[in-house]
């Protein structure tokens, strides 16, 4: 009877010496599903980053649309209509066709004044620009692509100016051609290379004589977030100054000479008709409209505002600051002997994810860097408060906050980077996981 019950015992002790042997890899089978389980709040806070950077569009876009859109300008240049003879079922038909001329010269010197204009949390930025445009038209171009000038009717020719948007327009606009001025009407009245803008008609019989007419527009145009420009002379020169420090130059051309210092910036193009891809006298301009529209170039005044792109770039790094930290508990762990329940791990889990919810709230109002520094410290202090109550030891616990402290560090040099984002990556990642081998050797993986 004796044997009998001691080989029973023997028989429900296996099972249990079974799980005790093999406690650790469960334990680490628990700890990756919390992992996992704790990308789905990381993926409701991405969402919550991506909500908030898209909030700012639309508040950006909607005080633009109020104040004025991002300026781009095409001009001036001149439509000329011409009688074109077709024949139709033995019928001759007169229609009316349109001849675009771009002047020979076009100088543009501009004076900008920014100024922010806020909307809840969000800043954007306006200006008001005053332009003066010179230049010159002539026949030169009209000759050498061998059109019938006597067929033209100069006497109705429209002298265009392309706008973005007319709301910008804060006066009259006038055009001198030699002594005379002529005051633009609103609208391109379908003689435009596009609808939205302003034009002029005038007599324009002078340049039968291959003379050159000079011209002068003056300007004061209201814009948001950008300006542009189109390149439609032989020659354009482009002269802009403006109160702002940290301008984008954007489009086709970058400036052939800037001048950015800490309250202003300077900046001056100068392109070339062989620079673009379209000629100066356009006949039948609809397969040219794309290449013109391509062809802009000017600067940009968005306010540096980053913190939603740099907070998404530090929660593509969430699962390697939980998988570390959860790593250096789970040694902890065995190391001293101690039982960290599973709650235990969801709920630091929990507060490192949290860290990313701080970190966009506090960047809103105080920018990216102090609220990283801000976050990493209450999350750092919660965690090592946290691992020092449940394993009532100071060394652990100061491991932790190290560790933690070093992983933020870490992520924030990582973010800052650029040319070398990769390679500090990589070269991270490497000794951590020489770290990690270092100590898992040391641990009796099959005995309790």
């Amino acid at each position: 009877m004796d044997g009998f019950n001691e080989k029973l015992n023997e028989q429900t002790q296996q099972p249990m010496g079974c799980l005790h042997r093999f406690s650790k890899t469960i334990k680490i089978l628990i700890v990756g599903g919390l992992v996992i389980l704790l990308m789905i709040p990381m993926f409701m806070i991405e969402n919550l980053i991506t909500e908030r950077g898209r909030t700012q569009e639309e508040v950006i876009n909607e005080v633009s649309e109020k104040w004025s859109l991002a300026q781009t300008i095409s001009g001036p240049y001149l439509n000329i209509q011409y009688p074109s003879v077709t024949e139709n079922n033995a019928k001759k038909e007169v229609l009316i066709k349109n001849l675009i001329l771009f002047p020979d010269e076009l100088l543009i010197d501009g004076q900008l004044k920014t100024e922010i204009l806020k909307r809840s949390l969000y800043e954007v930025n306006v200006y008001q620009s005053e332009l003066t445009m010179k230049g010159s038209f002539s026949s030169e171009e009209l000759i050498k692509s061998r059109v019938d000038m006597d067929n033209l009717k100069f006497d109705q020719a429209a002298i265009c100016l392309n706008l973005t948007d007319l709301r910008g327009i804060s006066e009259q606009i006038s055009i001198t051609l030699n002594d005379s001025v002529h005051i633009f009407e609103p609208g391109m009245d379908t003689r435009g290379i596009n609808n939205t803008g302003v034009h002029a008609i005038a007599d324009l019989s002078a340049l039968k004589t291959d003379k050159k007419l000079p011209y002068e527009i003056k300007i004061k145009l209201k814009g948001s977030q950008s300006i542009n420009f189109i390149p439609l002379g032989k020659t354009t020169r482009v002269d802009l100054k403006a109160n702002w420090n940290t301008p984008s130059f954007v489009g086709n051309y970058l400036p052939n000479n800037r001048n950015v210092t800490e309250k202003d910036f300077s900046a001056q193009w100068q392109v070339l008709n062989l620079n673009r891809n379209y000629s100066q006298v356009i006949m039948n301009y609809n397969p040219n409209i794309k290449d013109i529209e391509n062809s802009s170039f000017g600067v940009n005044f968005k306010i540096p505002v980053e913190q939603y792109q740099q907070s998404m770039r530090s929660a593509k790094y969430a699962i390697l600051i939980i998988l570390l930290t959860f790593g250096v508990i789970f040694f902890t762990e065995i190391m001293n002997k101690t039982r960290i329940h599973a709650l235990q791990y969801l709920l630091v889990g929990l507060a490192l994810c949290l860290f990313y919810s701080l970190l966009l709230s506090f960047s809103e109002h105080i920018g990216f860097n102090p609220a990283y520094l801000l976050s990493a410290a209450l999350t750092v202090l919660l965690v090592g408060g946290y691992m020092l109550g449940i394993i009532r030891k100071k060394k652990p616990a100061f491991i932790m906050v190290g560790l933690l402290s070093i992983l933020y560090l870490y992520i924030f040099v990582l973010i800052q980077l650029e040319t070398f984002a990769l390679l500090a990556g990589s070269l991270g990642l490497f000794a951590i996981l020489a770290i990690v081998m270092y100590f898992s050797k040391k641990i009796d993986w099959f005995n309790e």
